[in-house]
């Protein structure tokens, strides 16, 4: 079992010193990758083995010329230059991949971090450190490539990034340790809406459509599942129809959700499965507004998923 990774916290925070370094926010899962001699592990952010998801990536792995790492990355998929979390779902997604399946959508390792070298504990380094550490340790050919990372902030960054099509950018503190939980040193900085929901029920398909007509999705506010909204866009054929036989195994006659919804032709689940989802915003009722399927996430347990909202964080006369 892989340890817990460093975290984000969503930040509306605008206004950054010298102190912080800036990455881009991928739009893939996380993975934390081990070597120890001829033994090479791939794990996902809850712990799952992902080796025979990703072979080229245990491939890549053991070329290096240092066998004994650990290092923090994320996993993506590339769509005309940009990650596509819904792309990377036809190798992580539905269905486990297969090896032989490898190459039907490339997908590509960004590291970012360092926590073991060579026998010794590297995540009490500043951060700083450690991403010099490894950009100069690693050989990056494809599908391994470093995270790079900005060291100034200014109004027009967060703002490029938007206008490229990224989600976003995560701000890190360049003096500070790795920490095995979530942190306020790292701060996600999103362009638009977007996180993951747990799936607490479905609606019937109508007209031509197949499969099923909307998600119903939730998340957990002191242990009660909350009623978030319904997500009707997003699919295509063959997710509407393996989905909904998923969806048909966890049913259940009695709603997850803490509240009444009130949606026709409604079907309810054990509330197993975790949907990411896109949307430009909640609304006053705590609903998604405009919201967007963009695929199922095996890395994170449906009992942690809670509405995102902007953390508290340490001023920077504290720091």
């Amino acid at each position: 079992m892989a340890e817990q990774p460093m975290l984000a916290v969503l930040s509306d925070r605008r206004s950054f010193d010298d102190h912080w370094l800036f990455e881009r926010k991928l739009d893939g899962v996380r993975a934390l990758a081990t070597r120890e001699g001829s033994q090479t592990r791939l794990f996902s952010r809850g712990g799952l083995s992902r080796e025979r998801t990703y072979p080229e990536l245990v491939e890549a792995l053991e070329a290096q010329t240092c066998s004994d790492f650990t290092v923090d990355g994320e996993i993506v998929a590339m769509r005309n230059g940009r990650t596509d979390f819904s792309l990377l779902q036809q190798r992580s997604g539905l269905t486990e991949a297969r090896a032989d399946s490898a190459t039907s959508v490339p997908v590509f390792y960004y590291l970012f971090d360092l926590l073991r070298l060579d026998g010794q504990d590297t995540s009490r380094l500043p951060l700083r450190v450690r991403k010099r550490v490894l950009r100069d340790v690693f050989a990056y050919r494809d599908p391994l490539r470093f995270s790079t990372h900005r060291n100034q902030w200014s109004a027009e960054l967060l703002d490029d990034a938007c206008a490229r099509g990224w989600e976003g950018l995560i701000a890190k503190r360049a003096d500070a340790p790795y920490a095995h939980r979530r942190s306020t040193d790292w701060l996600k900085l999103k362009c638009g809406g977007g996180q993951e929901l747990v799936i607490g029920g479905f609606t019937e398909p109508t007209g031509s459509r197949v499969g099923f007509g909307a998600l119903l999705l939730g998340y957990y506010d002191q242990g009660r599942l909350r009623y978030a909204g319904r997500v009707g866009t997003g699919y295509d054929q063959r997710t509407l129809r393996e989905l909904r036989g998923r969806l048909e195994r966890l049913r259940t006659e009695r709603s997850p959700f803490d509240e009444a919804v009130r949606e026709r032709a409604a079907h309810w689940v054990r509330p197993e499965l975790v949907a990411q989802v896109g949307f430009t915003e909640w609304t006053r009722a705590g609903r998604l507004r405009h919201p967007r399927f963009l695929g199922l996430r095996d890395d994170k347990r449906p009992a942690d998923v809670a509405r995102e909202r902007p953390g508290r964080e340490r001023s920077e006369a504290g720091s």
